[in-house]
């Protein structure tokens, strides 16, 4: 036989890793061109739109100059009053007690409110429970027939009033209440 050797050649492998680094290289090239022109596309903080209202924005401007000019303004007279602000209190528990001769009883929650300053505000906080025990005694004094009629809460506001500002007067020297509310009355 024939002594004859065969050289049986094994393929490359270097020619695969050029190969398949010259791919990755291709699409790392490909998607930095892609992030490019997305960002050069995107990347203009005006748009057509906004270009056009940037340049016409000055025209509108000089033309409401010279309307301004032509025309002649007339100030508006305002009151020489001045206005204070107004600040609330609301008792945080309603207060019930029952009517004179009646078995009837009202259950109200009381706000006040006054236009001197906060002072007033702290010094019904301060003396809240000497408040409410007041309060609870002109309500009281009060029947079913005289809170029922058409002026009762305005009578029943009006002499909480005095009880609170007559209280406030003996421990601070000063009331300060304008007026009572009733956020919520209910009699039963």
């Amino acid at each position: 036989m024939s002594s004859e050797t065969v050289d049986v050649v094994a393929p490359r492998k270097k020619g695969r890793i050029l190969g398949l680094l010259g791919k990755l290289f291709g699409a790392v090239i490909l998607l930095g061109a892609g992030f490019g022109g997305g960002y050069v596309y995107f990347a203009n903080p005006f748009s057509p739109t906004q270009d056009m209202l940037r340049l016409i924005e000055p025209e509108a401007a000089a033309q409401a100059e010279a309307e301004a000019e032509g025309r002649e303004k007339v100030p508006k007279e305002t009151p020489d009053e001045t206005l204070f602000a107004t600040l609330y209190f609301t008792f945080p528990e309603p207060i019930t007690s029952n009517l004179k001769d009646s078995r009837s009883f009202l259950q109200v929650q009381i706000g006040v409110s006054t236009q001197y300053d906060e002072q007033v505000i702290k010094n019904v906080e301060t003396h809240k429970l000497a408040l409410q025990s007041d309060m609870l005694a002109v309500i009281a004094t009060f029947t079913e027939e005289d809170i029922a009629g058409p002026n009762g809460r305005a009578r029943l506001a009006d002499a909480l009033k005095d009880a609170v500002n007559a209280r406030l007067e003996r421990m601070e020297g000063f009331g300060g209440i304008e007026d009572v509310f009733f956020p919520s009355f209910m009699m039963q």
